[in-house]
């Protein structure tokens, strides 16, 4: 496993399975930079000489898969559930078509880099603590200039989050204080369809969707979002999804284990309510 930044959680991932942690600790990794990241892996890569490289299908990691590959001449694969040795390669598996199919992938030429949709796997704990190695590696400076930081702001990761409350152009504008509140008394964090991105109604780093961020949460609630594809493909995954939506032809309601036909202005006010409600009478019962 390699770590790059000054991170204080090396300790804690070393409990996770890995063998050896490499670390390399600099200021200038904390923030992501492709042209940086990507030689100070590089490094990495050409000395160890792994067969497999894997990385979390964030936008960085999808986009450091790709630069490497390209570099080291391997095979890329983005956006990964499974993966296994396969004759002399590996075989991944990736959704495709919104996740109404799966693709077996064959990569057979060697160092593999694949991206892995977070929540793929199940996180578990292992006996003894991986050893933590500070790796001499020259970090390089970058090419760009940060102009300008965009972040949603959110206490909870979107990609991480337990509970996803997405809206989308039913919303009917950038006032998303309703699903804000029902994320938050969930512990869970917003979402936004491309459409509701587009119009400027929530941050890029709250899409949702082929284009942006691929969640696997154990709920999902689509709010006033009809369900193309391109949506379906970055949250199909969920272990539950509740759809709220005026128009009973959406196709989100196809995909929905719970769908409800009706106003999300009206609904969600009730929702809040009533979980506030049965929380509080449960606080009494258990302080009696």
């Amino acid at each position: 496993m390699a770590v790059l930044g000054t991170t204080p959680q090396c300790g804690e991932l070393a409990g996770f399975g890995a063998d050896r942690i490499d670390l390399v600790e600099d200021q200038a990794l904390n923030d992501y930079l492709v042209d940086v990241h990507d030689r100070v892996l590089g490094a990495i890569v050409k000395r160890e000489k792994p067969c497999l490289v894997l990385f979390e299908a964030t936008f960085s990691g999808r986009e450091l898969a790709a630069v490497l590959g390209a570099k080291f001449n391997g095979s890329v694969a983005s956006g990964c559930t499974a993966i296994q040795y396969w004759d002399d390669g590996f075989e991944v598996l990736r959704p495709v078509l919104g996740g109404r199919f799966k693709a077996r992938l064959h990569l057979s030429a060697l160092p593999a880099f694949v991206a892995v949709r977070s929540r793929s796997f199940p996180l578990c704990k292992a006996e003894g603590a991986a050893k933590i190695v500070s790796i001499p590696v020259k970090v390089p400076r970058t090419r760009f200039k940060n102009i300008k930081r965009e972040t949603s702001g959110q206490k909870i990761a979107l990609d991480r989050a337990d509970v996803v409350v997405s809206g989308g152009r039913g919303m009917g504008g950038p006032d998303f204080s309703l699903l804000e509140a029902l994320a938050e008394l969930l512990g869970g964090a917003v979402g936004a369809s491309r459409s509701a991105v587009d119009a400027d109604w929530r941050p890029v780093s709250d899409q949702v969707g082929q284009t942006g961020l691929v969640v696997a949460p154990d709920l999902y609630i689509a709010c006033g979002i009809s369900g193309a594809s391109q949506h379906m493909a970055g949250m199909s995954a969920s272990k539950r999804i509740v759809a709220i939506n005026k128009d009973s032809h959406a196709p989100i309601f196809s995909k929905a284990d719970f769908g409800v036909k009706g106003d999300l202005f009206e609904i969600l006010p009730h929702a809040i309510e009533t979980i506030k409600r049965l929380r509080s009478t449960s606080n009494q019962g258990a302080t009696t």
